[in-house]
């Protein structure tokens, strides 16, 4: 028995399934860009082999454990860690019996697409997960994270990966990406700059992270000249090991553009923790417009991730933390939000900024004419909650006949999951050459033409649009 189907995602009707396939077959090998993710550096940097099949699948995926959640299963018992010294369930045997009990939750997701084609393709696992063969499924996934062959860095090149993105907090010392430049492998593992510590006076420990950035930096990041210094130090510091990107993970979209006077009083404001609601946001904004005319300094693609009511959940983030599944979309504005921004450097060819939303509808609304219009603005893939077969097709839909398809950038996998990478890379050249399929079909793009297009959805423009 398999599990996954030749023809999954392509067309029903024939004259489309044909060209789709033809299209695929031209991209399906094709080298995998995977410039945002959240794999752990560590990984790559010890090489050491992954711990059991739960530490693989389960306790690293949001996907995975908040639906567990979702119908009533701790977090705790599916090893999620906890902030809080409680305890959670460290044996992975258990883990594994409960997650292959719930499996029949996943039906119709993305996430069993994902799961499925990791057995299959990777495990040679072809029946479904369930109850009754969750101990074979474990024991044979265990048996071959023992073997070379499934350690980070062969599976790195296994999966013909070549460049892959981790995420890390302006703070981190960037060890493990040290170790790997050093250790003489070959894979492209670099680091992105995740600023939100640092510029959101309503994260955590606020004014004590911003002055451990100037320690880091050298300088006193107390002053707001010594504080945009010292973003600058680290930048430079994070280009040392890789990095071609920064990302921001901000509530919302708002941008700012205040005189030096004015931004230099709000962060004594957010400093001291006198920040209202709407200042915090303000100077949130202010920061992404100074990412951005730092950028134009240091060349680093600006990604901005809003629309998120982040940790939504208060019981979850007290006993387990940030990134737990507890994301969730919120209406976000765009056309007023990014004009102090666009207005700033938005006619700056030289300067990429990489705009992601999880509310569908502000794409054909907002975010396609804004794209088709600013050379500095690039639009990102489908993201989260519509990171799926459904989300990727309605994505094209409503970009493309504004925004074109070079004002957009490719795919990302944007994941914690190790083994989901070229997983979601196929669904996303599936769906992908399906859509192009459609076109040529109808008679709205020559044959051709969509064989290079496919080709650039796949691999050139995620290359192209973050330098890598």
């Amino acid at each position: 028995m398999r599990m996954l189907d030749e023809n999954r995602l392509f067309p029903i009707e024939s004259q489309a399934r044909g060209i789709a396939r033809e299209l695929y077959e031209r991209v399906k090998d094709l080298p995998i860009i995977s410039p945002h993710g959240h794999t752990d550096p560590r990984w790559f940097a010890e090489n050491e082999a992954f711990p059991d099949p739960a530490q693989l699948f389960v306790t690293p995926d949001h996907y995975v454990f908040r639906m567990l959640c979702s119908q009533g299963i701790d977090l705790a018992d599916l090893g999620v860690p906890r902030i809080d010294d409680g305890p959670i369930e460290t044996d992975g045997r258990k883990i594994w019996r409960l997650f292959a009990e719930n499996y029949f939750l996943f039906r119709g997701t993305p996430s069993r697409l994902w799961i499925d084609h990791s057995f299959e393709k990777l495990f040679g696992l072809t029946d479904p997960l369930s109850a009754k063969n969750a101990d074979h499924h474990y024991d044979h996934i265990a048996d071959c994270l023992q073997k070379p062959e499934f350690r980070p860095r062969a599976l790195f090149e296994r999966f013909n990966i070549e460049a892959i993105s981790t995420t890390e907090s302006a703070l981190d010392d960037l060890r493990w990406h040290k170790m790997i430049q050093q250790s003489g492998w070959k894979g492209k593992v670099v680091t992105a700059y995740r600023p939100d510590a640092v510029v959101d006076p309503e994260f955590e420990g606020f004014a004590e992270n911003v002055e451990r950035l100037g320690d880091l930096a050298g300088t006193d990041a107390t002053t707001w000249s010594g504080y945009l210094e010292a973003h600058r130090k680290r930048r430079n510091f994070f280009k040392s090991h890789g990095a071609t990107s920064s990302d921001h993970g901000h509530a919302t979209a708002r941008t700012e553009n205040l005189s030096n006077q004015d931004a230099a009083a709000l962060f004594e404001k957010a400093l001291a923790g006198k920040c209202s609601a709407d200042e915090a946001d303000a100077f949130r904004g202010q920061m992404l417009t100074e990412m951005a005319k730092m950028s134009l300094e240091d060349g680093l693609v600006l990604q901005i991730h809003p629309g998120s009511f982040r940790n939504h959940s208060a019981e979850v983030f007290a006993r387990h933390g940030r990134d737990k599944g507890f994301d969730i979309p919120t209406r976000t504005d765009y056309v007023h939000a990014l004009k102090p921004l666009l207005d700033a450097v938005g006619m700056r060819p030289d300067l990429t900024v990489i705009v992601f939303t999880l509310d569908e509808t502000s794409y054909s609304r907002e975010l396609a004419p804004l794209a088709g219009a600013y050379p500095a603005l690039k639009l990102g893939p489908a993201w989260w909650f519509f990171d799926s077969t459904e989300g990727m097709r309605r994505y094209r839909e409503a970009t493309t006949e504004t925004a074109g398809f070079y004002n957009t950038v490719g795919f990302n996998d944007d994941t914690r999951a190790f083994c989901s990478i070229p997983a979601r890379h196929d669904v996303s050249r599936r769906v992908d050459c399906s859509y192009l399929a459609t076109l040529v079909a109808d008679g709205r793009l020559d044959r051709a033409d969509a064989d290079e297009v496919a080709g650039d959805l796949a691999y050139r423009l995620a290359k192209q649009a973050y330098r890598l």
